[in-house]
């Protein structure tokens, strides 16, 4: 695991809004209280008031608000901010604005994440399934009251017709592991990791069933009101789905009570803190020292970097992030090159097949840098791609196959 002081953020939110002003205060709170540190928010042409509601919390440092214009946005923005904001937080949760993240306990969502994912070595993200709320047989929208205090009756646990509804699965990622995402709540990881359910079972897919929910689940209010939900059809989704009013009887679900949620955010009003990032650029900077003062020790075996090359690719990151920031860089500067050369050392190392295509895909940011050793790491991956490629071959992985072909083609134009 990478040292967390080596993150601006312990979990942020994705997300992308539309429409989404009457709930956004309710929704960032909450998860606020359950610590999430960030939110990266993508607004997709909200002609409401939702700018106006997010403006205290991007003043307070605690929202980017990114602009995503256009139709069928939710892929990219979701891609997005994996590949630009992953090496600033330690986990990434990508959820809509109708799903809150609920713990089975009053801890935080990052100590239930801690507390399942660091025991399964090949594991880079949490798939936490869905509690689908029905309408309270309400009708009409009341906005004085919030979701979480109208909405109390939901589905069964269980409820998974033909293997969909509670089935469903929302992903809290390692972000550095993420090989892309095409459909809205289930990232696809790089070969040799994978999601894992709370009980530790491989999840290959948007679905786990039977459905696992003692520890963490994600309340999802997919309706609300027959009022909200009409707004809803006619706002339209932000991927390649539809809405229509036809769906909202099968998904109003009020089988069983559930104000679980209520309680739990009560208990963590009681502890909780607002983020203080004030000294942000003093705990990198320790961190930066902590994790790479071995690295310039002559004596230090190879065996040290074993398993690192994601340590020392943050490590990079996180220099350049602070070059930006402080006005000598010259400290910045020198851990950048202590960063790459333990990157060029864990290649010898030791690494498993995600840590070299995280690193491939950070090629591009690496081969503009100006230091010397630059030059042996771009020659040492172009030895080690064509064993890829044969692995690749092997288990059909043509896709990987040809992205891998394409680089090391590229790699060999600029070899000296």
């Amino acid at each position: 695991m990478v040292d967390k002081n080596l993150f601006l953020h312990d979990l942020a939110v994705v997300s992308i809004l539309k429409n989404e002003g009457p709930y956004l205060k309710e929704w960032l709170d909450y998860h606020l209280m359950a610590d999430v540190d960030h939110f990266y928010l993508y607004d997709n042409e909200s002609p409401d008031n939702q700018a106006e509601v997010v403006k205290p919390y991007v003043d307070a440092g605690l929202v980017d608000y990114i602009s995503a214009p256009g139709k069928h946005m939710q892929m990219k923005a979701y891609n997005d901010a994996a590949n630009r904001f992953k090496f600033q937080s330690r986990y990434m949760a990508f959820i809509d604005g109708d799903e809150f993240i609920f713990p089975k306990s009053n801890r935080s969502v990052v100590e239930v994440v801690d507390e399942i994912l660091p025991n399964y070595p090949d594991a880079a993200g949490l798939a936490v399934n869905l509690h689908n709320f029905g309408s309270n047989g309400e009708e009409t929208a009341d906005y004085s009251r919030g979701v979480l205090e109208r909405f109390t009756r939901r589905a069964p646990s269980d409820w998974a017709p033909n293997g969909m509804g509670n089935a469903h699965v929302s992903t809290i990622a390692n972000p550095r592991m993420i090989n892309y995402l095409t459909i809205p709540h289930f990232a696809f990881y790089f070969e040799g990791v994978h999601a894992i359910n709370e009980n530790g079972g491989i999840v290959p897919s948007a679905f786990n069933n039977p459905v696992t929910d003692k520890k963490i689940v994600m309340n999802h209010y997919s309706v609300k009101s027959r009022e909200e939900y009409a707004k809803k059809v006619n706002r339209g989704a932000a991927d390649h789905n539809t809405y229509y009013m036809e769906n909202f009887l099968p998904n109003d679900t009020n089988e069983e009570f559930d104000d679980g949620i209520l309680r739990y955010r009560a208990e963590r009003a009681k502890v909780y803190k607002s983020p203080d990032k004030s000294r942000a650029d003093e705990k990198l900077l320790n961190a930066l020292m902590i994790n790479l003062s071995p690295t310039l020790l002559p004596t230090t075996p190879l065996t040290f970097y074993a398993g690192k090359m994601e340590t020392f690719l943050t490590c990079r990151a996180v220099s350049e992030y602070l070059s930006k920031r402080i006005t000598n860089d010259a400290p910045t500067k020198f851990f950048e090159e202590a960063a790459l050369t333990a990157i060029f050392k864990t290649l010898f190392g030791g690494m498993n097949f995600a840590d070299m295509r995280l690193l491939i895909r950070e090629l591009p940011a690496l081969l503009r840098l100006p230091y010397p050793v630059v030059k042996d790491l771009r020659n040492a991956v172009l030895q080690i791609i064509p064993q890829m490629m044969e692995v690749m071959k092997t288990s059909s992985l043509w896709r990987e196959f040809m992205e891998l072909g394409y680089i090391q083609d590229l790699l060999k134009t600029f070899k000296e």
